[in-house]
């Protein structure tokens, strides 16, 4: 294809907390850049993917779950999400068979007063009955003016074509943004510390997850081997001794989770160092946050 009809654009995928966006990306990317666990929030940065063909070339953007902010880190979480709504060619709006319009209603005349073209995707189809989704899809097909609804199972791969074709009927002719080779714009450390962080999520229960920041201090990379150093931070000193756990056993298995998925993530070697460190209240203070690269 000639440069003259290279297409280039943003996707922003944007939606409540828990409704697969980031299995969404994941699956159309076929890569896993976005964490994932079951419980809500568990994406806090915008991350993109880039989706690159001779053709085209795609920049998705997964968001955190809308939701109302609570205290800074939330504020700074839907600061993504508005920053999404403003650079987007195409925004896809995902939901699911259970969700409601609760809490984002403001979210969603700024969407429908954007003028970029809606996908509104109805995700998790394989886990009810057709009647749920048409009733679930006249829901929301009042209150998104979509260009279009999609039902997929991102986690099933159902209907991921779909959504593409749509994508790229829409998207503009233009040279590509990043070069072809790149996967995303995000450093090698920052899917390091999201991968500590997604083993956290899946090991601790209740607030620990939550209360959880990684930093990645030391990355060395060789032909064969990575060595890091990763700081866990926690607000209290409790939330400390819940994530080392009896004689080390808890930090250790995140760390041999985290290193086995880093390792197929990097395709080589990690010798991977945790250490757990008390960052009092660093949800609710600005300076921390941006120390944290919430910074927007």
């Amino acid at each position: 294809m000639s440069e003259s009809n290279h297409k280039a654009g943003f996707v922003n995928i944007i939606g409540k907390p828990n409704v697969g966006k980031s299995t969404l990306m994941n699956a159309l990317l076929g890569e896993k850049l976005s964490i994932i666990s079951s419980k809500a929030q568990t994406t806090r940065h915008r991350i993109l993917g880039i989706m690159n063909e001779p053709e085209y070339q795609i920049v998705f953007s997964d968001t955190p779950g809308m939701l109302k902010p609570k205290y800074e880190l939330h504020k700074s979480m839907m600061s993504f999400v508005n920053l999404s709504l403003e650079d987007a060619d195409v925004i896809v709006f995902v939901t699911d068979l259970f969700e409601d319009d609760t809490d984002i209603e403001e979210i969603i005349q700024k969407i429908n007063g954007s003028g970029v073209p809606v996908l509104l995707v109805i995700n998790k189809i394989d886990l009810n009955k057709e009647e749920k989704l048409q009733e679930v899809t006249a829901y929301w097909q009042e209150r998104i003016k979509a260009a279009e609804t999609i039902p997929v199972s991102a986690l099933e791969n159902f209907n991921l074509q779909k959504i593409l074709q749509e994508i790229l009927d829409r998207m503009p002719v233009h040279p590509p943004f990043y070069d072809k080779e790149e996967l995303s714009d995000r450093p090698e450390r920052f899917f390091a510390s999201e991968i500590i962080r997604e083993k956290i999520f899946t090991q601790y229960k209740k607030e620990i997850p939550y209360s959880t920041e990684v930093r990645v201090e030391e990355f060395d990379e060789t032909d064969k081997l990575i060595r890091m150093r990763a700081l866990i931070y926690v607000e209290r000193e409790s939330q400390k001794g819940i994530i080392i756990g009896d004689k080390g056993k808890a930090l250790k298995r995140v760390g041999t989770k985290a290193r086995e998925e880093m390792e197929k993530f990097f395709g080589k070697k990690v010798f991977l160092e945790t250490y757990v460190k008390v960052e009092e209240n660093w949800r609710t203070n600005k300076n921390k946050l941006r120390k944290f690269g919430y910074d927007q």
